[in-house]
């Protein structure tokens, strides 16, 4: 492969239409890494899209598409993706039509083959079926053979031929008079095939149906704002900056800030949150989501591709597109499965046939049966097609998953590593305590502390305005504010003297503390900020501020704790505030102190005692332990999602969601282990069967219904995938 340092790698997400098993994935992907502009190829059988990296040097968007065609699929730009799909199905549906039209009089005169004007209009029935409906067997068994490689395709089209070229044979008299002919067998076959694609393809329609639920969210159109008055546009011609009226049940058409109205809006289609949200001037709205009972006039400052919707939609693609470790084992036994099925078919063959000594046609329905039987359909469609509604169920709970390896990975969860600030907690520090000496009312208290507090801009001080503002108490202007780093801040006003700060700050200036030790000792225990407040050289009482513990966030470590998760809070605070926190939260374990270079040390120790490990944080300074964890999980990142480092994100400050994630995860690793099992257990079982181990028994499997078994394999796979939205009741 050439240097492409010079030319940063091209990424490109597209749909591909007639895959139809996992060797046809394994051998697009063989055929697109082939090419060295190419460095990441993977392509997803349940959404029938692939994901290229290549060098824009050596490689262009129209020369990739040529490969695909040439490897025998048609590639599709990603917006037409859904279009495509809607053909596809339409097709397979007038394909599967037309052969059951035309198989039906084959069925209702089988027993009159020997009549030859019934049998000249079987053969002409059968012929028409095999190389009309069945000729898209043929091209893409020739596209792989052609490729070197072998598919679904080349199995249905030998045995389809073998049962069609036999009664051929037969019925012009080219094997004797005493062969029987079967014409109804490839008919029914190419049948029962066809119906099964339509009916999978519907399945795997469902299967991805919330993702196509979210884009279809986007509004088409929006009410900009001229000199002239309001004009409406098509939604993608709004730019940054531009005015957008929002009227009453309306959609959002693009993110942006209120500038003026109040309303309130309806974002459960990106946060999973059902109560409404309320909005005024300088609230951020997303678009595609719903504007309730107010009018707004919003000012642009994400369109197109960079709103977050379309982040959520790009991302979820792309997880369903990712390949999770379990998928490499249907992968691997999918690139020899049909050569082996072939060599299996032609040993049965010969073995009833010279063995055994039966009856050519015996030995040859046998021989075909196997072919038909054995499909790797439904070991390709077991993990994508779980991943692709896990993921979905995930996405309409507000929790963005990035890789579909990820919902493998969490599953098998053994340490989740936990940033305090922002995570654990709030992130901002808010008035816990108010204790004000004998005397001394809380009015008071909080008013000389907004007044001396307003004019600096420290988190403590915020917190204590904020405080005051909460109980209706607006601080007074002040003189001679002077503002101590690491003491407090001092003012003047109405003749007084106010300090607001720490200890040292009274010390200094000669307040006596003595009175209020014991109570100063035990909130600064539980790791709570003291600001001390004084009038001239009185004491008037202590106000403790901290960063407290978010509402769900005790329920979800608890949760975490009883599926089997050891809990570990990392934070950069002092040890007595992580002391206080993780005894408030009941986390297993706490390190205080802690640098963003250490949580990164902290993650790859407890990978080196080989656990699988995660780590959730807020996605900035957590960024390095968040890339290199197992599963990286960054909370709160419904603003800036395209630039979060963790594998998955959850849209809402709530760490209970990293509960649900588990929780999907597991139920999606689950799903995928009993897709795989029955896949398996298909083609133990079916197998023996065609092959004739049980005919001294009377059980016998003709080919045609051989190739109905095998879509029901197929089949029965996407459905039991779809059963995961029943987890939706856990969450």
């Amino acid at each position: 492969m050439n240097d492409q340092s010079e030319h940063p790698a091209t990424e490109l997400t597209f749909g591909v239409t007639g895959l139809h098993c996992a060797s046809c994935v394994a051998r697009l992907e063989k055929a697109l890494l082939a090419h060295p502009a190419v460095s990441t190829a993977v392509v997803n059988l349940a959404a029938s899209s692939g994901f290229v990296r290549f060098d824009p040097a050596q490689m262009d968007k129209d020369a990739l598409f040529q490969l695909v065609r040439e490897t025998g699929y048609t590639p599709v730009n990603e917006e037409q993706v859904e279009e495509a799909e809607q053909d596809e199905l339409r097709q397979q549906r007038r394909w599967f039509l037309f052969s059951l039209v035309l198989s039906l009089p084959i069925m209702a005169t089988m027993t009159l083959h020997h009549l030859r004007e019934i049998g000249w209009l079987n053969l002409i029935l059968a012929t028409v079926v095999q190389f009309s409906a069945g000729l898209a067997f043929y091209r893409g068994a020739w596209s792989a053979l052609r490729n070197g490689s072998s598919n679904m395709d080349l199995l249905v089209a030998l045995g389809t031929t073998a049962a069609w070229g036999y009664s051929v044979a037969a019925f012009f008299g080219l094997l004797g008079s005493s062969h029987d002919v079967f014409f109804e067998t490839s008919a029914w076959l190419i049948t029962f095939i066809r119906l099964g694609k339509y009916l999978e393809a519907r399945a795997r329609g469902k299967a991805g149906e919330a993702l196509k639920k979210l884009a279809r969210l986007q509004a088409d159109r929006a009410r900009l704002v001229t000199a002239d008055g309001e004009q409406e546009i098509p939604a993608s011609l709004v730019r940054v900056g531009d005015l957008v009226v929002v009227r009453p049940g309306e959609t959002i058409p693009v993110d942006g800030e209120v500038v003026e109205g109040r309303s309130s809006a309806d974002e459960a289609m990106i946060t999973g949150e059902s109560l409404p949200v309320p909005k005024q001037p300088g609230d951020s709205v997303t678009g595609a989501t719903l504007n309730q009972n107010g009018r707004l006039v919003v000012r642009a400052t994400r369109t197109g591709e960079t709103t977050l919707l379309s982040q959520i939609i790009r991302m979820v693609r792309d997880a369903q597109g990712d390949k999770a470790p379990i998928q490499r084992f249907a992968d691997a036994v999918s690139a020899w499965f049909v050569p082996a099925v072939v060599l299996l078919a032609l040993a049965v063959f010969a073995v009833w046939l010279l063995l055994f000594k039966v009856p050519f046609v015996t030995a040859f329905t046998f021989g075909i049966a196997v072919v038909v039987i054995a499909c790797p359909c439904a070991m390709g469609l077991a993990t994508p097609t779980a991943i692709m509604v896990g993921s979905g169920v995930a996405l309409s709970r507000g929790i963005l998953v990035k890789k579909g390896s990820a919902l493998e990975t969490i599953a098998r969860l053994q340490v989740m590593l936990l940033d305090k600030t922002g995570t654990i907690t709030a992130g901002t520090p808010v008035v816990t305590d108010l204790v004000p000496l004998p005397g001394v009312d809380r009015g008071q208290l909080l008013f000389c502390l907004a007044t001396a507090e307003h004019a600096s801009t420290h988190p403590l001080a915020q917190a204590a305005v904020a405080a005051a503002a909460a109980e209706g108490i607006a601080p007074a202007a002040a003189d001679d504010i002077h503002e101590s780093e690491g003491h407090g801040i001092s003012c003047r006003h109405d003749g007084r003297r106010l300090l607001a700060g720490n200890r040292r700050l009274m010390e200094r200036e000669g307040v006596r503390c003595a009175a209020i030790d014991e109570t100063a000792e035990q909130l600064a225990s539980g790791g709570k900020s003291l600001i001390y407040v004084a009038a001239d050289t009185t004491l008037l009482g202590i106000v403790a501020v901290a960063d407290t513990v978010k509402p769900t966030s005790i329920g979800a470590i608890a949760d975490l704790k009883r599926l089997g998760i050891r809990t570990v809070m990392v934070t950069g605070d002092h040890a007595a505030v992580a002391a206080a926190v993780a005894a408030q939260t009941g986390v297993d374990d706490f390190e205080a102190q802690v640098l963003p270079g250490r949580k990164l040390e902290l993650v790859k120790e407890q990978q080196e005692r080989g656990l699988v490990t995660a780590m959730t944080g807020d996605g900035i300074n957590d960024a390095p332990a968040l890339a290199a964890a197992d599963v990286g999980i960054a909370i709160g990142g419904g603003t800036d999602v395209a630039r979060e480092t963790g594998d998955i994100v959850l849209i809402r400050d709530d760490l209970q969601d990293v509960v649900r994630a588990v929780t999907i995860g597991r139920a999606t690793l689950a799903k995928v282990k009993q897709n795989l099992f029955w896949a398996l257990i298909y083609n133990l079982i079916g197998i023996p069967v065609a092959a004739g181990l049980f005919s001294s028994w009377g059980i016998v499997l003709k080919a045609e219904y051989a190739g109905l078994a095998m879509a029901c394999s197929s089949i029965s796979v996407v459905l039991n995938s779809l059963l995961l939205k029943r987890v939706t009741n856990r969450l």
